[in-house]
């Protein structure tokens, strides 16, 4: 199929950036969206210019390390699905793709495509891990735990930090990412001695990030990935006053 690419193109982060546009030809329907791109960077440096400049790793849909808005929508129209696991089937012969990278403050372009999600790092540094002993692992049913919680806790822990749902967000706001890693460790016993603390501290860490608060238009619920549904918002907000009720009490 042939298409026309307009991708955003930028220096670093301090530099102006602009559209520039690629007609491509013979892109077969069944490569992936990145494999489109490998081809379109072989025709781009054959030609004697400078590749796009874009993140991938497993190109599985299980890293979180592509981060394409495609057409206006994080990792494209397609359901459930990241970057790299979208195919050119689904487009047809003769579209325009406009490719820009994530859009928010907290997340600065690095060059072209690529953006600095450091921020989320920080997040979880803050607060997404739980303190235990290292040592071997204990037996699967030493420590039971309610089915609907673990399933839950499960659903939960399925974010990949990709960071599609701040793009998506006119607010910037981390709350559907943030909402997930502490909702899969609050809910589950090794996790709720550090339920308050960590309900704290990673609002915290993600208010000092530079992303903005929830408005709950659900748009980051919509272009999530792994269909991750903002209930966990709301309990996290729950988690978050008892713990501010806590601490002023105490």
């Amino acid at each position: 199929m042939n298409l026309t690419l307009k991708v955003w193109r930028q220096e670093d982060r301090d530099s102006e950036g602009r559209i520039e546009v690629y007609p491509v030809e013979n892109i077969p329907p069944e490569a992936s969206f990145l494999e489109m791109l490998d081809i379109v960077n072989e025709q781009i440096i054959t030609e004697g210019g400078s590749p796009i400049h874009f993140d991938h790793d497993c190109r599985e849909g299980i890293c979180g390390m592509c981060s394409l808005t495609i057409n206006g929508i994080p990792h494209g129209a397609e359901k459930a699905t990241t970057t790299c696991q979208l195919h050119m089937r689904h487009f047809s012969d003769g579209d325009t793709i406009w490719i820009e990278p994530f859009r928010a403050g907290a997340f600065p372009v690095i060059r072209d495509l690529v953006v600095d999600r450091s921020a989320f790092d920080r997040i979880i540094e803050a607060g997404g891990f739980i303190s235990v002993r290292t040592g071997a692992a204990p037996d699967a049913n030493a420590l039971p735990v309610p089915k609907e919680d673990s399933d839950r806790a499960f659903d939960s822990a399925t974010c990949i930090g990709c960071g599609a749902c701040v793009a998506a967000c006119k607010n910037s706001s981390a709350m559907l990412f943030v909402s997930a890693k502490a909702s899969h460790l609050n809910q589950l016993p090794q996790g709720k001695p550090e339920k308050d603390r960590r309900s704290l501290r990673m609002v915290e860490a993600m208010d000092e990030a530079g992303f903005g608060n929830c408005s709950n238009h659900y748009e980051c619920e919509a272009v999530c990935p792994k269909s991750i549904p903002a209930d966990n918002i709301a309990k996290l907000n729950r988690d978050y006053a008892t713990a501010v009720t806590r601490k002023a009490l105490s």
